[in-house]
């Protein structure tokens, strides 16, 4: 029997993949059949600032309607539902999850001012959230911000995040950042228990009927999986007692097998199971197990790290672009 338990953030998980933030993982009942298709943990969508923000705008309004036109509305109020308003809708979802499951939940937050972060982390953990990953999710676009400034005001959200909340705290980073070992490093430093590598920018589009910009979304490729293998192999060595996750590209257990393999505790899924369900979380575990069992591997302890940085044959490849190399195999 090939034993699948994994750790992360300092949890035990049935399982190495997690369902990581979807529409899917808002739905409590989506959740529990993530559950029951064996994953091993899951990321609830994330809490964003301004969204919050702009439903609490949306409830004052429709809570002022009337207001001074008659005496006799004055206790007439539109009907709303605030539990799936703002922070409230987040909160409940925190609740019935770790009410209703029996694997950790961990939230999301993407905030725009620092206060902001740690508030809704702190309601989020309030809410039981046994640990808070911070969706690192940013265009630094004004020209006056420079790379150490952009960098200096992560660490400190990091530091004060880490400090105002008593679970586990792992950071969603881009791969953007210049010297992203070195980068790495300092976020850890600053108290991230974990790194989760790497979080997609969705790009807008141009109607050219309209003239407007709109958003389009993608989902990830399975070639997308290469940029996250790389740095968690590079990252292993110099963070070894970091959880590390691995997110982006992966569609199926053989992926799952690559990012444990070059170090990640974990792999993520978002794209495959929004393609497919949740009941394919089940096909990517069984495909990995059986990956495993050929390949002679009893744990996922055992195959995690093998093919890292520091234990790969070819160790500078990681690092090295080798682009002479990879034009070079191209056959039409």
């Amino acid at each position: 029997m090939t034993i699948m338990k994994s750790r992360y953030l300092g949890l035990d998980l049935a399982t190495p993949l997690v369902a990581s933030p979807s529409p899917l993982t808002g739905k409590l009942d989506v959740l529990l059949e993530l559950e029951d298709a064996g994953v091993g943990a899951v990321v609830l969508p994330s809490l964003f600032e301004e969204e919050v923000e702009s439903e609490a705008l949306v409830l004052n309004e429709r809570l002022e309607t009337g207001a001074g036109a008659f005496s006799e509305a004055t206790d007439f109020f539109p009907d709303v539902e605030l539990d799936h308003l703002g922070l409230e809708r987040h909160i409940l979802l925190v609740e019935e999850a770790c009410t209703r499951l029996t694997i950790p939940v961990i939230a999301s937050v993407n905030g725009r001012s620092a206060g902001g972060w740690v508030r809704y982390a702190q309601d989020l953990v309030s809410a039981g959230a046994q640990a808070i990953e911070l969706n690192m999710y940013d265009v630094a676009a004004d020209p006056m911000s420079t790379g150490a400034a952009v960098e200096r005001a992560y660490l400190e959200l990091v530091a004060h995040v880490r400090a105002s909340v008593d679970v586990p705290v792992s950071v969603k980073l881009s791969p953007f950042f210049s010297s992203m070992a070195n980068f790495a490093g300092q976020v850890v430093d600053s108290g991230a228990d974990g790194l989760v590598l790497f979080n997609r920018f969705y790009q807008p589009d141009l109607d050219l009927e309209t003239l407007d910009v709109t958003p389009r979304l993608e989902l990830s490729r399975p070639g997308e999986i290469r940029l996250p293998l790389r740095w968690i192999a590079i990252l292993r060595p110099l963070l070894p007692h970091t959880s590390l996750a691995l997110t982006s590209g992966v569609a199926s257990g053989a992926d799952i097998a690559k990012g444990l393999l070059a170090g990640a505790d974990v792999v993520m899924s978002t794209s495959e199971l929004l393609r497919h369900g949740p009941r394919r979380a089940e096909e990517l575990l069984d495909e990995l197990e059986t990956w495993m069992a050929a390949n002679d591997y009893e744990s996922v302890g055992q195959l995690r790290g093998s093919v890292a940085q520091h234990t790969s044959p070819d160790p500078g490849a990681f690092e090295r672009a080798q682009y002479q190399k990879v034009l070079s195999s191209w056959r039409g």
